[in-house]
């Protein structure tokens, strides 16, 4: 037996949460089912299979709130329960525990996660876990691509790819015990009727508070990068030959057309891109072109062939465009549309 509700919340429609993306909603799911608990956990890229464990009853109650930002549930389980996701979830996911014990699989090393120590799982990898109840914990979705995001805007630069954070936080005192309490809050604040619901510009600020604080106090790949000096600001130039690169990615466009949307002589330019950008224009361009590309062939599945997504980037050696994009990327473009 199992039991949900969903509520969309101002005015939303909403039928299913991993198609929509309204301003907030909120659903709760409670039973005693494994099959039941597989089917709400999942999504339909990133499938979910749980187990009742030592032939004994289960039972869970969860409750989620979203927002087009980040996503808290408030679980609790009854009973051993094995979890195991089926494919990446596209979503860095940490686990904040009040009550009972829960082991992650984090790839090479198993991390215990019990009240005063946290878990955090990388968007890029299958995982499982394994829940001894009583266990209760916050879990904190956050979209990969829009750490990504805050990533490019912190360095100037385009960041793709798993952030690798270091799986367990300790959430006792210091950086993870604010976490843990702006995660409880945001989860408050969205639930019901909660007062985030009326200000929308408190609830932004607390989800990149969230975002940032994870980038800056919790180790992972870009934190010594973070760590040093930052470097001196673009010259306007360099800003805007960006920006005419941005607008016609998809345009035959020259280094000539660059500098002179960017007001300067190419030697200029040039030079420009190399201080502060360490490459140069062209190739500049073309990183864009390929992080395009990925970015297409990551989300047509299989409705798009490869050579069209490459032409319509303006890559017309399909031969080299494979090698390139296995070479950046680390898998050739047809596995990357399988996914």
């Amino acid at each position: 037996m199992s039991g949900r509700s969903l509520v969309p919340v101002n005015g939303s429609s909403l039928h299913d949460p991993a198609r929509q993306s309204p301003p907030f909603w909120e659903t709760a799911f409670s039973g005693t089912d494994p099959d039941a608990l597989s089917e709400i956990l999942s999504t339909p890229n990133s499938p979910i299979k749980a187990e009742a464990k030592a032939d004994a009853p289960i039972a869970y109650r969860c409750n989620f709130v979203a927002t087009e930002e980040l996503a808290i549930a408030d679980c609790a389980y009854e009973g051993t329960i094995a979890i195991r996701r089926e494919a990446p979830s596209g979503k860095v996911i940490i686990f904040l525990p009040m009550e009972g014990d829960a082991v992650f699989d984090a790839g090479k090393e198993h991390i215990h996660s019990v009240p005063g120590r946290g878990a955090i799982l990388g968007a890029g990898r299958v995982s499982g876990a394994r829940l001894l109840g009583p266990r209760r914990h916050l879990g904190l979705f956050i979209d990969q691509a829009r750490i990504n995001r805050h990533l490019t805007q912190m360095f100037e630069r385009t960041i793709i790819g798993d952030t690798d954070f270091r799986p367990s936080i300790d959430l006792r005192t210091g950086s993870g015990l604010v976490l843990q309490q702006l995660a409880a809050n945001l989860h408050y604040g969205l639930s019901g009727d909660g007062p985030l619901l009326q200000s929308p510009l408190a609830l932004s600020a607390l989800c990149d508070a969230t975002i940032y604080l994870l980038l800056e106090t919790c180790p992972h790949r870009y934190s010594e990068a973070l760590a040093l000096p930052a470097p001196a600001p673009a010259p306007r130039h360099v800003k805007w030959a960006i920006e005419f690169m941005q607008e016609y990615i998809a345009e035959p466009i020259s280094l000539n057309d660059i500098a002179t949307a960017a007001k300067v002589s190419v030697r200029t330019l040039q030079q420009g891109f190399r201080q502060f950008r360490d490459t140069t224009p062209m190739a500049y361009l073309h990183e864009l072109r390929m992080l395009a590309a990925h970015r297409d062939l990551l989300e047509s599945g299989t409705r798009q062939a490869v050579a069209d997504i490459a032409l319509r980037w303006g890559f017309t050696h399909l031969g080299r465009f494979s090698a390139e994009y296995r070479k950046r990327f680390g898998q050739l473009p047809s596995q990357a549309l399988k996914r």
